[in-house]
């Protein structure tokens, strides 16, 4: 899912994004809650009319920027106190809150609120956040009104395995339509987010989705698939594309680099995005001199290299050559 915090995509129109292959968007719940308002969407018809975007759209709980803005939060087991980073005013999310924002926003799916912490943490801290996490999921169950809305559950509990597993199990119990693994991506380093894929993936509800939340590079996307999981948001492709780094199957090309500057080949021969009409020397230039056109087409050309990764893999897992595939990738991507 292409991340579009406050309804959009950065760079990118609607039809821009479509042309990519993206069928799925999500929006953040606290950045929308912030500004323009959750009431001021629903006014304007929810958040698919108000973005104009038609498909399925997921909603974070705002559980993340309890972990990125914690400077400015305070946590206890009501809920969390958020200081606006946009005007300084105090905002309260508790579960509550948080499924009716999102109920206001109309998001297809709405991400329970969770507690995230930082890693590496202690033991006692993991464990306070998954007990507080499993509490506020009952109550965002018990809040919701939607039939149209499908809430995820999120399991937290850092590095530690036992943690895990005990806050899978409480969450499965639940009957959730969807699971999500959070707390991930916040530190640790790829084989340790690998381990605890390991075991979470099997114990979750093989009939509902599973989704890895704020992950990753290409390799961690086709890691995470051979484990299970079935669903990823991201900003690195966009990120990335607004600093001139973009995506292909050889790997990452920066654009800035000099030897960029007289080279004629597109990014990619075969990839049907915008940016690939273009030599990489014309790409180069954009950035260099500041033309706005450059960010664009790099995002379009970045998103448009993961859906294409993705759509590879559903079609070597239906052909049994995703093993296959995977150990190419780890090949080619080694030095990445």
């Amino acid at each position: 899912m292409p991340v579009g915090t406050q309804g959009a995509v950065k760079g990118l129109t609607v039809a821009m994004l479509r042309e990519t292959g993206a069928t799925m968007i999500l929006g953040n719940t606290y950045h929308l809650a912030v500004r323009p308002g959750d009431d001021v969407v629903r006014d304007l018809g929810g958040l698919h009319a108000f973005s104009g975007w038609p498909g399925p759209i997921l909603t974070d709980s705002g559980g993340f920027q309890i972990f990125s803005l914690a400077q400015q939060t305070r946590i206890s087991d009501e809920g969390a106190t958020f200081r606006s980073h946009v005007d300084g005013r105090l905002l309260q999310l508790t579960p509550e809150r948080a499924i009716e924002i999102q109920e206001n926003l109309g998001s297809d799916v709405a991400m329970v609120l969770d507690h995230v912490v930082g890693l590496p943490a202690e033991k006692a801290a993991i464990l306070d956040s998954c007990e507080r996490t499993v509490r506020w999921a009952e109550r965002c169950y018990a809040a919701g009104t939607r039939a149209d809305q499908a809430q995820f559950a999120i399991v937290q509990g850092g590095l530690d395995i036992e943690a895990r597993l005990w806050c899978a199990d409480r969450l499965r119990s639940l009957d959730f339509p969807g699971y999500a693994i959070g707390g991930l991506s916040v530190g640790e380093a790829p084989h340790e987010m690998y381990a605890v894929l390991d075991q979470v993936c099997p114990v979750l509800p093989e009939d509902r989705p599973r989704y890895l939340m704020g992950v990753g590079r290409p390799i961690d996307l086709l890691e995470a698939v051979s484990r299970g999981v079935d669903l990823f948001d991201c900003v690195m492709p966009t990120r990335n594309g607004r600093n001139a780094l973009a995506f292909t199957w050889n790997g990452t090309v920066r654009l800035r680099n000099a030897i960029h500057q007289r080279d004629p080949r597109p990014l990619d021969p075969d990839c049907p995005c915008p940016a690939c009409r273009h030599s990489r020397g014309y790409l180069r230039h954009l950035f260099m001199a500041g033309e706005m056109l450059g960010p664009m087409l790099l995002s379009a050309h970045n998103l448009t290299f993961y859906q294409r990764l993705m759509s590879d893999a559903r079609q070597a897992i239906e052909s049994g050559r995703f093993s296959d595939m995977l150990a190419a990738c780890r090949r080619r991507w080694r030095e990445e």
